[in-house]
């Protein structure tokens, strides 16, 4: 097994990824023992009240 290796160069990159989400996930891609990717999923919720509010006001015209 690889052992993984974390630089200051990565732990910097993932936290620029977390920086400002609020929900989502952030996913570290390892090939043979070294990170080779990152990926972040960001999900925006709106809750219901707020929904229809705004069908309301596109509504009117």
């Amino acid at each position: 097994m690889a052992k993984l290796v974390l630089d200051e160069q990565w732990l910097e990159r993932i936290k620029a990824n977390l920086e400002g989400m609020e929900f989502g996930a952030v996913q570290i891609v390892v090939h043979e023992g070294r990170i080779v990717q990152i990926e972040r999923t960001e999900k925006n919720r709106y809750d219901a009240e707020n929904q229809s509010l705004s069908r309301r006001r596109s509504s009117r015209g």
